[in-house]
């Protein structure tokens, strides 16, 4: 008995690959701005955590080493960085953490300190027995959307607001 043979190979036409590639295309196409939103909203996040992060490296240095230091914000420069107290003056770290670190673009910074903003104080100090001055770092993306990282009271550790403590 002869097993019948088969002449067509099974594949996809030209025509069904090209179709598929008009479709996902279509759909790229459509979902590419709601991408960008999210990825502007995400360096915004990974701004604030990295602000967090060198506040809390501000506290642990004070605290270890028995110094004032203080989180510098320059909001025209959309730039922070830390300085410590060296007798009496302010300085510059003389590592990587002194450095100046930069906001993403089109991302403002705003400080307030105690229930009020100001323009002259754009820092926070911490002090070696643990203390720091309370206040709320906004910041505030081009979408309009805001993160917020603050301490109510001296003794209470700095931290980026969640959805619950907005509610």
């Amino acid at each position: 008995m002869a097993k019948p043979v088969h002449t067509n190979a099974g594949g996809f036409t030209l025509l069904e690959l090209i179709l598929v590639m008009v479709i996902i295309s279509t759909l790229l196409a459509i979902a590419a701005p709601s991408l960008q939103g999210f990825f502007t909203s995400r360096r915004t996040d990974d701004a604030a955590s990295n602000m967090l992060s060198l506040i809390k490296l501000a506290r642990s240095l004070s605290i270890s080493e028995g110094r004032v230091y203080r989180f510098n914000i320059d909001p025209d420069e959309s730039a922070y960085w830390l300085t410590a107290a060296e007798k009496g003056v302010f300085k510059e770290l003389n590592n990587e953490f002194g450095r100046d670190f930069m906001l993403p673009d089109d991302t403002t910074v705003e400080l307030e300190k105690q229930g009020k903003t100001s323009l002259i104080e754009q820092y926070i100090e911490f002090h070696p027995e643990g203390k720091a001055e309370p206040g709320t770092i906004k910041l505030k993306d081009m979408r309009g959307d805001v993160v917020e990282i603050l301490s109510s009271s001296p003794f209470e550790l700095y931290h980026i607001k969640t959805p619950e403590e907005s509610s």
